[in-house]
């Protein structure tokens, strides 16, 4: 499996996606159909959970987000979830800027439906 690299572009965000465990979403996330845009990170998802590195690190930094993407990254990232069910270590870094309630915001309640903990960092 190789790496998955996304550009970001106007409505959507970067994304990285390692076979070393890590996974880096940054950018705006509001593309009109996210189904499509997410689809080839799902399916890479898919074969990452069979064989997981050991630990895997996602970097989520993101300006804003819409309720349809907000839906299919929550549904990323209980399935990416699932490397601990292998005994693998999971870390979750959510980035804020200073002053950005609502992104703070959106981690928690994602922290919070998903039942994860995740990292908050201040971006500078």
């Amino acid at each position: 499996m190789n790496e998955l690299r996304i550009a970001a572009a106007k409505n959507s965000p970067e994304i990285l996606l390692s076979r070393g465990g890590l996974i880096r979403i940054k950018g705006r996330s509001v593309h009109e159909n996210a189904l499509e845009f997410f689809k080839p990170v799902d399916d890479w998802v898919n074969d990452y959970i069979n064989e997981p590195a050991d630990v895997t690190s996602i970097d989520i930094h993101l300006d804003y987000i819409n309720s349809a993407n907000a839906k299919i990254l929550t549904q990323l990232i209980q399935k990416i979830s699932r490397v601990r069910l292998l005994n693998k270590k999971l870390i979750i870094n959510w980035y804020y800027e200073e002053g950005d309630e609502d992104i703070h915001e959106r981690g928690e309640y994602f922290s919070s439906a998903l039942n994860i903990p995740f990292n908050f960092v201040k971006a500078d």
